[in-house]
């Protein structure tokens, strides 16, 4: 509720006199509220925002544009906008029935045109954007999006909703051979690179576990996880008859990866921790 003052002076002769400070109230008949669908973001992800508009006056709120900066924020002499409106993706319903698609202009900032609100009615829209090279990822980080909803003589309103960047380790597994080739009866060595690009370690409580069946099967089996032995079964186990290696459910370990923003450009990237399995045995 939007407060005015107003104050009138009386002038007669060479006097001057004020009147008391007179308070008003405009009553707002359209209220909003934004909300994403989750509250968290990752990489390359995409994140669904629903607007919500509540008329509750006796006549049509007509012609109202919706500007969403995005997420904006300054760096430097700049501004970075974290998230890309996903063209196409905008939904528009009047009291639950779906509505033809509105104007949308990708910007940034986002600009979403001809909106109507019925006489004692909502509308309700839908958008998606997706968390693009600008968008803070590391621990502790978030994105929070304004969208201002103005037009038709109404006091611009303002709503923004904040998501937090998901805490979690995000793991990806190479694995290489060597000597290519082997001789027969010689020695193998397999190499398991687990990278971790998240802004969490796997740790013990991960359970992060490595299944290999070797073939050809291995024998006189010798293990090693960043350059520290391991024993059987206690880290891993393997069954020399079919060939099946697991490690232990939580000896696999990978350390978080290191997030930094460029000073220039303002683009994060990610350097990920590193862990290394070895497995070698004779074939």
């Amino acid at each position: 509720m939007a407060r005015f003052t107003n104050q009138a002076q009386l002038k007669y002769g060479n006097a001057v006199t004020n009147s008391n400070i007179a308070v008003g109230e405009i009553l707002e008949v359209l209220s909003a509220s934004k909300t994403a669908v989750r509250d968290t973001y990752g990489q390359n992800d995409s994140v669904t925002y629903i607007i919500t508009l509540v008329n509750s006056g006796t006549v049509p709120v007509t012609g109202l544009t919706i500007t969403d900066n995005m997420g904006a924020y300054a760096f430097g002499q700049e501004t970075l906008t974290p998230l890309t409106y996903v063209a196409g993706t905008v939904t528009y319903y009047i009291n639950g029935t779906k509505q033809a698609a509105p104007t949308a202009v990708a910007g940034p900032p986002l600009v979403i045109s001809g909106i109507s609100v019925p006489a004692g009615g909502n509308a309700v829209i839908a958008y998606e954007a997706e968390v693009n090279r600008y968008a803070p990822l590391d621990l502790e980080s978030n994105i929070t999006n304004t969208a201002v909803i103005s037009g038709n003589g109404i006091t611009p309103i303002s709503v923004n909703e904040t998501v937090n960047a998901r805490v979690e380790p995000i793991l990806t597994i190479t694995k290489s051979i060597s000597p290519v080739p082997v001789t027969e009866n010689g020695t193998l060595t397999y190499t398991f690179l687990i990278q971790n690009s998240g802004n969490a370690a796997a740790d013990a409580a991960s359970a992060a576990v490595i299944v290999d069946t070797f073939d050809p099967r291995l024998s006189n089996l010798s293990v090693s996880f960043n350059g520290t032995a391991w024993t059987e079964p206690e880290n891993y186990t393997y069954d020399e008859t079919t060939g099946l290696f697991s490690t232990t459910a939580g000896q696999v370990t990978v350390p978080a990866g290191t997030f930094v923003q460029d000073p220039n450009t303002g683009e994060w990237t990610v350097t990920p921790g590193i862990s290394t399995l070895v497995v070698t045995g004779t074939i």
